[in-house]
């Protein structure tokens, strides 16, 4: 088994001066203070105690180790601060105690100073927040840029050699199915390395919790988050993007509830992706086998990776099969020689 480890360097809101309608970066990182370059130094020792060496107990290998500064809109700091963030983590890309070094920002403070000096410490991949390619979505969210800025600075990433990610947001206020499926559409036309998927949700502190509460803003329901996403994850997985993540991870601060109104986050929001996903395969084999023929017991395979999605997020894909389909008899199996996101069927029906 290979593993890809991330060392995850939070850096809260610093370099951007805007305020988008969603955004509190401080309820999203849980984290308040600004660390120093010895505190970043002790944040990439401390998780390197864990990773090296980097052999893992079950038999597999730590291959890639990589150090990511999050949380912020890194390029938009003071060049002097960027390189003191970035000195630290090329002593230890130089050392080879890590591999990379990924970094994510804003597409407006992308220009040659800035991919200049992040080759020269060693930067491999740029994550942009596109979040829309809707400029309507986008003036609506207070972006403070247009579609027009994404398609340059997506441009000077990858000719500067980088691996470019976009963050694309789901449920933004004027945003809408054909707006997200344009977005992934878009996204796939630039041939970025990796995309995450990140249904929106309601923070306190920031002016869509405003909106929220005047009811110039409806929060998507978790059902139409899991529709949109769906939509835009099928556009993505067809053109060969890796989907990095896919709705926002758990934090301390998120976890309790305490920051968040409207009903679209859930910890495992990926897991009701992949499993919908799963659904709808499967409920379209059913129907293609049972023309002509009446089905009455079947057996469903997919791989161990995928198992937990074919079974569905507290076994919802289970429970609608059994509601939806109760004259055929389902069973649930493993077989690793299918791939992800591949399900095999065969009929019991006689042998039953």
């Amino acid at each position: 088994m290979k593993k890809h480890a991330i060392i995850p360097i939070f850096i809260p809101h610093l370099g951007c001066p805007n305020d988008c309608v969603f955004c509190n970066q401080r309820k999203i990182t849980a984290r308040t203070e600004v660390p120093s370059a010895s505190d970043v130094r002790r944040t990439v020792e401390e998780w390197l105690t864990t990773l090296e060496p980097r052999h893992l107990k079950n038999g597999g290998t730590i291959e890639e180790i990589e150090a990511s500064f999050y949380g912020g809109s890194f390029t938009g700091l003071p060049i002097e601060d960027q390189t003191m963030y970035l000195s630290v983590a090329k002593e230890f890309l130089d050392a080879g105690r890590i591999d990379s070094v990924h970094l994510s920002t804003r597409p407006d403070y992308i220009d040659d100073k800035i991919l200049t000096n992040l080759r020269n410490y060693g930067v491999e991949a740029i994550e942009i927040g596109v979040q829309s390619f809707d400029d309507e979505v986008l003036k609506a969210s207070n972006r403070g840029h247009d579609s027009s800025t994404v398609y340059r600075a997506a441009e000077m990433i990858h000719d500067y050699g980088f691996r470019l990610g976009i963050q694309l947001m789901i449920g933004l206020p004027g945003d809408s199915m054909e707006s997200c499926i344009y977005s992934a559409r878009e996204t796939a036309r630039l041939k970025p390395e990796l995309a995450r998927l990140y249904p929106t949700i309601v923070l306190d502190e920031t002016r869509r919790r405003d909106m929220y509460n005047e009811g110039t803003y409806e929060a998507l329901s978790r059902e139409e988050a899991v529709a949109r996403t769906l939509a835009m994850y099928r556009i993505l997985d067809d053109a060969g993007i890796y989907i990095m993540r896919v709705g926002l991870k758990s934090t301390d601060i998120i976890g309790d509830g305490g920051a968040i109104n409207g009903g679209t986050y859930h910890p495992a929001f990926r897991q009701l992706v992949e499993g919908r996903l799963m659904r709808e395969l499967l409920e379209e084999m059913l129907t293609e086998r049972s023309k002509g023929e009446e089905l009455r017991s079947v057996t469903v395979y997919s791989n161990q990776a995928w198992f937990s999605n074919l079974i569905g997020n507290r076994a919802e894909n289970r429970m609608y099969f059994e509601e939806h389909y109760p004259e055929i008899r389902i069973r649930y199996a493993v077989d690793d020689t299918l791939s992800d996101k591949e399900l095999r069927v065969t009929d019991n029906t006689e042998r039953d």
